[in-house]
């Protein structure tokens, strides 16, 4: 079988520096080729259009021998399929990546190496699936990666942070990245503004995390990149609800339709693999009101900081218990996002 190298700098759109308002642009000035190829799959997937994103995400970037080029277009199509709901369509395109790993992965070839503990280490944590390759941890990798993805993959490992709960840590590793990029990349740094965000909410500092989720929104807005936003929905404690419905509700309207899409094609490949399902029957504002209560705070913390009254707040988490046959906030823990 033919060998696989990094020929080109993965996921070339989502590693590059533009100013917010000037992705199609950039996009279209690349010289014709798979790297503008998987741009432009990687630009209709951030802007909401999965099922395009999809279509040009598959073949021939699927076969190709750059390993770069076959596993961006891999990660494209199976993030593209969950907001599809084409679970097997997903499973398949992460397999792809997978066993494009394990074809190309050369001992001697650091830059392989850090390239495959990317892929592998990005679909794993945001997935929250256990995808066990023999790959280098990421975070021995950083250093190695094309200089435009290293700023991602400390995304992905502030995400690792806070899954398992070290939320400070979360903070920590985002804001650094923020602070020693020299250029501005609008996608992944919304990303770390977002996971910013979660962090924040994790420790309560309600005000830090509404200046990182208007951070990420004056990046984003601009060009549209209106999908991160629908992917962490759940994650980011109802501060969508308290800051984005407000002022932009057009535009939350549709992050909330991303949501639902993106959410039950993520649950269709998470759920058989969990000893606990992700709630499936909730409305997005009552995962947010259940989110925050099993996390511990009050009917009055959660009005304030949702917007709405405490008789809602109420409302919504009874909703919520009912739904999901249990009795107690400390139970829904089990069906919530960490």
């Amino acid at each position: 079988m033919t060998a696989r190298h990094p020929l080109c700098d993965p996921m070339p759109l989502l590693s590059s520096a533009f100013e917010p308002g000037r992705c199609r642009e950039l996009v279209e000035s690349m010289p014709e080729g798979p790297a503008r190829d998987v741009a432009r799959a990687e630009l209709l997937y951030f802007t909401g259009q999965a099922e395009a994103a999809a279509a040009a995400a598959a073949r021939p970037l699927l076969t190709s021998d750059d390993l770069s080029v076959l596993l961006s277009a891999s990660l494209v199509l199976g993030y593209a399929s969950l907001s599809l709901g084409q679970a097997d369509d997903a499973r398949a395109a992460l397999g792809t990546a997978r066993a494009a790993v394990g074809e190309g992965l050369d001992d001697a070839d650091p830059l392989a190496s850090a390239v495959a503990s990317f892929f592998v280490t990005t679909a794993r944590t945001l997935l929250h699936l256990p995808l066990p390759e023999r790959v280098p941890p990421l975070e021995d990798c950083v250093g190695l990666l094309p200089e435009g993805l290293r700023p991602f993959a400390l995304y992905v490992l502030a995400h690792q942070a806070y899954l398992v709960g070290e939320h400070g840590r979360c903070v920590g590793v985002a804001e650094a990245a923020l602070a020693v990029q020299g250029e501005e990349r609008p996608i992944t740094n919304t990303y770390l503004h977002l996971a910013c965000v979660m962090g924040y909410v994790g420790v309560r500092d309600v005000g830090a995390a509404r200046a990182h989720l208007l951070a990420a929104w004056d990046l984003a807005r601009p060009d549209g990149l209106i999908e991160p936003f629908g992917e962490h929905h759940g994650l980011l404690g109802g501060m969508l609800e308290a800051v984005i419905k407000r002022g932009w509700p057009d535009d939350f309207r549709r992050i909330i339709g991303i949501t639902y899409r993106f959410s039950a094609g993520w649950r269709l490949v998470h759920n058989p693999d969990a000893l606990d399902a992700v709630a499936d029957n909730l409305t997005t504002t009552e995962f947010a009101a259940s989110t925050l209560a099993a996390r511990g705070w009050t009917n009055q913390e959660i009005a304030d900081h949702l917007g709405v009254s405490v008789n809602t707040v109420k409302t919504l988490v009874s909703s919520s218990l009912r739904k999901l046959g249990v009795s107690s906030r400390r139970e829904l823990g089990r069906f919530m996002l960490p």
